[in-house]
């Protein structure tokens, strides 16, 4: 099928770029480190993915892992329980961007000029660009009855998704704001301690499907819960480099996709 943007976007949505929406949208973002657009993605947008998600499902490639937050090997200098080294679980299902079918409005709207330049201007990125692997451009996660998201730091300075398919219970986004200032070196190990010890306040989002999630993760723990009952979560994940000709390293894409 071929999508329009206002067969992907809900009408109070659009334009776009009109310039009291993108400023509102960038205000937001740079104020609270995330901005969260509910009923983005037209119904019929979400009920066409969900099908596509739920008949390639059996693509998916499955993982389960033990990280620290930092997503980096241990450091010796560090005991096994410090924060740096501390580990927490991750498990999930994965379809890529060759998996998913041509014509899926996931494609239609990750390509769409309107949508590249929403996002750029609202992350302040002159220039977006897909992946030059044929992979990690658009995927779709799966989290069924048990598996979850364990606390991190993204190594990206943005995140992209949207959430297709709401979970009977569980499979929370939670996130704490500023935890550390990777660029200055300030790692602020007593409070990530005090995250993972669950004594801190987190922040949690509601979503429901067709909810666009802008997220800048990369001094700020986040995690998502596990996911209870029946109904699996979808969640797809749009991303884009800042420079062209990126390419996800082969051990990430053997590690996330369990092949190249």
């Amino acid at each position: 099928m071929n999508w329009s943007v206002s067969e992907l976007v809900q009408p109070q949505h659009l334009p776009l770029r009109g310039s009291a929406f993108l400023a509102d949208c960038k205000h937001t973002l740079d104020r609270d480190g995330v901005l969260v657009l509910p009923d983005f993605l037209t119904p019929k947008a979400v009920g066409a993915v969900r099908r596509e998600g739920e008949e390639s499902r059996q693509l998916a490639y499955y993982t389960v892992s033990k990280h620290n937050i930092y997503l980096k090997p241990s450091d010796p200098a560090f005991a096994p329980e410090h924060p740096r080294n501390r580990e927490v679980a991750s498990s999930k299902g994965c379809i890529t961007t060759d998996q998913i079918p041509a014509g899926s409005a996931l494609h239609a709207l990750y390509g769409a000029a309107e949508f590249r330049a929403f996002v750029g201007a609202v992350l302040g990125e002159p220039e977006l660009h897909e992946y030059a692997d044929a992979m990690s451009s658009v995927n779709l996660h799966f989290a069924s009855a048990g598996q979850e998201l364990g606390w991190h730091f993204d190594n990206s300075s943005f995140a992209i998704t949207l959430l297709i398919e709401k979970p009977e219970d569980g499979g929370v986004f939670e996130y704490v704001k500023n935890v550390r200032d990777a660029d200055r070196g300030e790692f602020n190990y007593a409070a990530c301690g005090q995250v993972l010890d669950g004594v801190w306040p987190v922040q949690t989002l509601a979503m429901d499907p067709g909810t666009l999630v802008l997220f800048r993760g990369r001094n700020s723990m986040h995690r998502v819960t596990p996911v209870r009952g029946g109904r699996t979560r979808m969640l797809a994940v749009l991303a884009y480099n800042t420079q062209p000709g990126i390419a996800l390293s082969e051990s990430a894409r053997l590690t996330f996709y369990g092949r190249l």
